[in-house]
């Protein structure tokens, strides 16, 4: 008897192993492929140039912030059998991007970050449209594109100059400062944020006492701006002003507004893109949550994280979101929740954020800061609307343009 036990054990591991195998063989096979949700980052990119070495912009600015995203969105993908990538393509600032688009779609991806100029972004627009893409506008601030220029197909998590100027004068306004001077530059987007400062002023009650164009002669930044020569132009420029409150700047081409604190002919705050400045997000920000979010960039990114990164994050995890709530990777599924009541994005802005109907502009509050701290966040208190508060930024959909039928 004693010689038949070790042919019994033998035999029971034999078919023991058998019997896990074959389970584990149909638990294989009964487990789905997962979902797979290819997402383009298509940006237009050469290195930039400011006036502060410190102010140029990272390498991966926007791109690390979807990124993050990516890995949030896999996170939870991967207990509900979806799985995100990433796939980034650049292209010259002012090229043909079409051809790149082209080649993204030939790829699966059927979502589109742009981070690309208002030109580029409606070059692909209806394209994108005929072959069911959907675009997240992550990088232009113009208003047009929410506006005359909509696209149904396209969505924006970067705000508006209209959203960062109102969000700036709101402030000015609580603290009771009304009298401004506008100094803009000689540059199309120069010119396109005063213009939305103007109307800010106007929507909300400041007064721009005088303005004054400063043209940029193309000397070059460095060796022809040394700080002595700084010291003795500003407060030239500055000088022949009348009595106000603040100072604007409309220098989104970085050719002079850096230059403008501290030098003005009179001591007065500077505000507009140098001095207080109007964003979506700030490196800073440590409210609601932001903290938790800003230590996981820093971990995996290993820096702070910008305005830009902020946008393509919250385009991102639209994504991830619509995508996780629809348990479709269609983009006319994800694109109809979206636009639905019941869809709405955490993003460490104090609340939950939604898309306006009239022209699928995200609703977002505008952090107001220097370049060491938030100083606050509009909309301020006292501003009011009758459905959002968020809805005192930008266009509202009674004054809207816009018709995505």
């Amino acid at each position: 008897m004693k010689s038949m036990v070790p042919v019994v054990i033998v035999f029971l591991s034999a078919f023991l192993g058998l019997a896990v195998t074959d389970a584990a063989a149909q638990q294989n096979a009964a487990k789905p492929e997962p979902l797979e949700i290819r997402v383009g980052y298509m940006r237009a990119y050469a290195p930039g140039l400011a006036l502060s070495v410190l102010d140029v912009p990272p390498r991966d600015e926007g791109v690390a912030g979807a990124e993050v995203a990516i890995a949030d969105n896999n996170t939870t993908g991967a207990f509900l059998g979806q799985e995100f990538t990433l796939d980034v393509t650049e292209v010259e600032p002012g090229s043909d991007v079409t051809g790149a688009f082209r080649e993204m779609m030939a790829k699966g991806v059927r979502y589109i970050l742009a981070d690309l100029s208002a030109e580029q972004l409606l070059s692909i627009a209806d394209l994108a449209g005929q072959e069911g893409v959907i675009i997240f506008n992550v990088g232009a601030h113009d208003d047009v594109l929410r506006e005359e220029e909509c696209r149904a197909n396209v969505f924006h998590t970067a705000p508006t100059r209209t959203m960062l100027a109102d969000g700036l004068a709101q402030y000015l306004i609580w603290k009771q400062w009304r009298r401004w001077v506008l100094l803009y530059g000689s540059h199309e987007p120069d010119r396109l944020f005063a213009d939305a400062l103007r109307r800010a002023a106007d929507r909300f009650g400041g007064q721009i006492v005088a303005e004054k164009l400063f043209e940029d002669r193309g000397t070059a930044r460095r060796s022809d701006t040394g700080v002595v020569q700084i010291q003795r132009q500003m407060p030239v420029f500055t000088q022949d002003l009348p009595e106000h409150d603040v100072m604007l700047v409309a220098d989104e081409s970085e050719v002079f507004g850096t230059y403008l604190p501290y030098r003005t002919w009179v001591p007065r705050p500077v505000a507009g893109t140098a001095g207080l400045v109007a964003s979506a997000w700030h490196p800073a920000s440590e409210q609601w949550g932001g903290t938790q979010i800003q230590n996981r960039f820093v971990d995996a990114i290993g820096r702070r994280m910008l305005s830009k990164d902020m946008s393509a994050w919250t385009a991102a995890r639209v994504i991830g979101e619509a995508v996780t709530r629809t348990q479709s990777g269609d983009p006319a599924k994800v694109a109809e929740f979206v636009r639905s009541d019941d869809f709405q994005v955490a993003a460490f802005r104090g609340q939950r954020l939604t898309f306006r109907k009239w022209n699928q502009q995200l609703r977002q509050p505008v952090f107001l800061g220097d370049g060491r701290s938030v100083v606050s966040t509009s909309p301020q208190e006292g501003f009011l609307h009758q459905v959002s508060e968020l809805d005192t930024l930008g266009i509202d959909e009674p004054e809207t343009s816009c018709d995505l039928n």
